[in-house]
């Protein structure tokens, strides 16, 4: 009994590590909480240098033995940009921008019943969610991706203005198979600078956006021509100063 007690015990210590395991399990969502909490933050303030699906990009490249590739990005204030820009990203992507809270619920569920009848729409992500997800996420379609995407557009909308969330996605969207950001993609296909661009190239841009891998700003195909024409029509309809209640 007292070699025991010398020796210690071992089935007396495993509910004590039991216990502070328990401990750091309550703790983990917490840190968690204050770590992305922390993040969006600080990405208020700082603008971020690449973003996740750059990474994921740039990863892809060299696991193809592309070791040439390099991701194009530059980043342009909002203010540097032409006004045309980030209106047609509101105009093609989510025209609700300015009044919703992150989510658009009434997209989510058109695109609800229409997934329910077996058909697809595009439209249902806010400009806020997708920022969610191209800056700290991954590209898939899980639960567990859509749930953490879903914390991040509560986070972004509770600690960022909308300016900067325009700005942000502005810079970090992919409007060519690795051109990130307006900057870049204005001097990529254009040859000008991001504050140059007219009003049909700003709608170009925004227009290969659902899958800017497969359509091209330069040289625009059937489908580009129409969203573009489409795009146009609806920046004429919103009117130049749809965004000012957005201005910093």
């Amino acid at each position: 009994m007292r070699q025991a007690r010398r020796r210690g015990d071992p089935a007396a210590a495993r509910p004590k590590r039991r216990r502070r395991w328990l401990r750091w399990l309550w703790l983990l969502p917490l840190l968690l909480v204050l770590a992305t909490t922390l993040q969006v933050a600080i990405l208020r303030f700082i603008d971020p240098p690449f973003s996740a699906f750059m990474v994921a990009r740039q990863v892809e490249a060299l696991a193809d033995g592309d070791w040439d590739f390099r991701i194009a990005h530059d980043w342009r204030d909002l203010d540097a940009m032409a006004p045309s820009l980030p209106l047609a990203l509101v105009a093609a992507e989510d025209q609700q921008f300015p009044a919703h809270h992150g989510f658009d619920l009434e997209a989510i569920e058109k695109a609800r019943r229409n997934n329910a009848r077996g058909r697809k729409v595009r439209g249902a992500s806010t400009i806020s969610q997708q920022v969610a997800k191209n800056l700290f996420l991954w590209s898939g379609r899980s639960w567990v991706r859509k749930g953490i995407e879903a914390w991040y557009t509560v986070l972004i909308e509770m600690l960022w203005p909308k300016h900067r969330i325009l700005e942000v996605y502005a810079n970090i969207a992919e409007f060519g198979d690795g051109v990130y950001g307006a900057q870049a993609a204005a001097r990529s296909f254009f040859g000008r600078d991001a504050a140059r661009l007219t009003p049909s190239q700003s709608a170009r841009l925004a227009a290969v956006l659902p899958s800017p891998r497969r359509y091209h700003a330069r040289n625009p195909g059937p489908y580009v021509q129409r969203r573009t024409r489409g795009i146009e029509r609806q920046m004429r309809q919103l009117g130049p100063g749809y965004l000012d209640t957005i201005a910093p």
